[in-house]
């Protein structure tokens, strides 16, 4: 098995610059947001052959395609920036080509079809182990050695990954509370995250796809609006939500990432914050490339130097007072728990 790596944590921390980073390195295969363009269901616990595990692969995301539909596509979506043959209005865009195919390659839709004609002739064997034979086949197709994976909101992940990939590393990518928490306010997914997380106190369901009829209609229009297709954007942006609430997101998702990876044995963990990233960038993406297992190559540590910009520190510093001190107030227990990993 090739080196495999997991980068972990809250989403807005700088991970998307990362990805980028990362991806320049001649060694090492960047899996752009996979395990969030898979969801849950991408990896089953029975075993599955090389059709069925395709169909995890290329079946759309309908959540996503919905958004993009309504005008409220995220940021982190590539495909649609230079669209191909696929449509979220008509065919649908498969998981694999919205973030993480475009990510590696300009012609998506001509690997994703050399994909789709191997993958299928697969063996029965676990969901693990094709994913680690796509692994090999990404690696070879564009000769890189080590595999890094990066998924915003992904701390829940680690327990299924660690159970899957035995020998996987991981990295968890965090940012200062407040700075994060401000962008994740303005951030299209995390404000559905939290208005997603109301629908679900409201009405008692572990899932909104669970919702009855009956919880539909329980719920106030712009809660029921956003469960329809297309969403008015209105509902998702139109809406003042409480900043406070977003810093408490940031420190649940912390704590969450701290415990999980705390299992993790040491040899197969570290941290990497954003702001170090910033301070001594040179030093830091060293130590990571050292820790994912390539060289730090001179020309790369340039190149990462140059696509950090450091501009987005401190946004959080120029609120109002009242403000601030709400997010500072709520990101405590991320901060401390910080403070002990």
């Amino acid at each position: 098995m090739r080196s495999l790596t997991f980068v972990v944590g809250t989403g807005r921390s700088g991970s998307t610059a990362l990805s980028q980073i990362v991806n320049r390195h001649p060694d090492v295969l960047s899996l752009n947001e996979l395990l969030a363009s898979v969801g849950r269901a991408g990896l089953p616990p029975e075993r599955l052959d090389g059709g069925r595990f395709w169909q995890l692969l290329a079946r759309p995301n309908p959540l996503f395609d919905t958004m993009i539909r309504s005008g409220l596509p995220l940021p982190e979506f590539l495909y649609p920036l230079r669209p191909g043959r696929f449509s979220a209005g008509t065919t649908g865009i498969p998981a694999l080509c919205l973030t993480v195919l475009p990510h590696l390659t300009d012609a998506p839709d001509a690997l994703f079809d050399d994909l789709g004609n191997e993958v299928t002739r697969w063996p029965m064997r676990t969901a693990a182990g094709h994913y680690e034979a796509l692994f090999d086949t990404l690696c070879t197709r564009f000769g890189r050695s080590a595999v890094v994976e990066r998924s915003g909101y992904s701390t829940h992940w680690v327990p299924r990954l660690r159970a899957a990939f035995p020998r996987a590393k991981f990295v968890h990518l965090f940012r200062d509370g407040p700075d994060c928490a401000l962008s994740m306010s303005r951030h299209t997914g995390f404000r559905l995250i939290l208005l997603l997380r109301e629908i679900i106190a409201r009405t008692g369901v572990a899932d909104p796809a669970a919702l009855t009829e009956d919880d539909v209609r329980s719920l106030p229009p712009e809660l029921s609006g956003l469960l329809g297709d297309p969403i008015d954007p209105a509902l998702v942006h139109g809406r003042e939500l409480p900043i406070g609430d977003f810093g408490a997101l940031w420190s649940q998702l912390v704590v969450e990432g701290v415990e999980l990876l705390g299992a993790v044995p040491p040899d197969r963990r570290t941290t990497l914050a954003y702001e170090h990233l910033l301070d001594r960038p040179r030093d830091e993406l060293a130590r990571l490339a050292e820790f994912i297992g390539v060289a730090p190559d001179p020309g790369w540590l340039d190149t990462g130097c140059a696509l950090l910009d450091g501009t987005r520190r401190g946004a959080s510093r120029r609120l109002s007072p009242e403000h601030l001190a709400v997010l500072e107030d709520r990101c405590a227990p991320g901060a401390r728990a910080l403070a002990l990993q």
